[in-house]
């Protein structure tokens, strides 16, 4: 039974944190980037608290289950406003520490640049441990798929879980990348995922 997918509200936020951080605890990034097992619970899970609010959920581009088992975080095509952006480094700085900020400095000055014509980029998906293999995760995937598929826009991701390549290559998305971060961080994959009709 295909799960029942809406957008998010605010009312959700706390719960998708929750979602999030359980998903993507053991993703080898973070990991890298937060090597303390006691810490990085806590640390992800103010992180993803104050992506949510101040990012997300205000442009309404996160896809979330009845329960919130599950999420799908998307950055719509265009830019984030500047001032969204700088309100959101001082409360990410504190949730993560100024270790981890930096290693993501490092991360992007060595990932490829994004692509500059308009796309949609998956900032995230995750399910819950529990409830992974079940078609949550391509469920939610839908709804922007649909929609890049019915205006023509293609849609974009980076991933540093190997496994994820042939979840995501099943709904269309190919490998365009594959970089080593430095400092003995993980490799990197970017996927990128034409659409499958035009507009009419």
């Amino acid at each position: 039974m295909t799960p029942e997918v809406t957008p998010a509200t605010a009312s959700d936020r706390a719960p998708i944190a929750e979602t999030l951080k359980e998903a993507f605890v053991d993703d080898p990034l973070a990991i890298w980037m937060l090597p303390d097992e006691r810490s990085r619970p806590g640390r992800m899970l103010r992180q993803f608290d104050v992506e949510l609010r101040v990012v997300y959920l205000p442009l309404g581009t996160v896809w979330t289950t009845s329960d919130n088992r599950g999420a799908a975080v998307w950055r719509p095509p265009g830019r984030i406003p500047t001032m969204t952006v700088l309100r959101a480094i001082p409360e990410e700085l504190r949730a993560l520490g100024l270790k981890a900020l930096g290693s993501s400095f490092t991360v992007a000055r060595v990932m490829p640049r994004f692509p500059k014509q308009p796309y949609w980029y998956l900032h995230g998906l995750g399910v819950r441990t529990a409830d992974q293999g079940k078609g949550i995760g391509s469920a939610l995937l839908r709804p922007v798929l649909d929609r890049c598929d019915d205006s023509g826009l293609p849609a974009y991701l980076i991933t540093a879980t190997q496994p994820n390549i042939a979840f995501y290559s099943r709904h269309g998305f190919e490998v365009t990348n594959e970089t080593q971060v430095p400092h003995s961080g993980p490799r990197i994959w970017t996927m990128w995922r034409d659409p499958r009709n035009g507009p009419e």
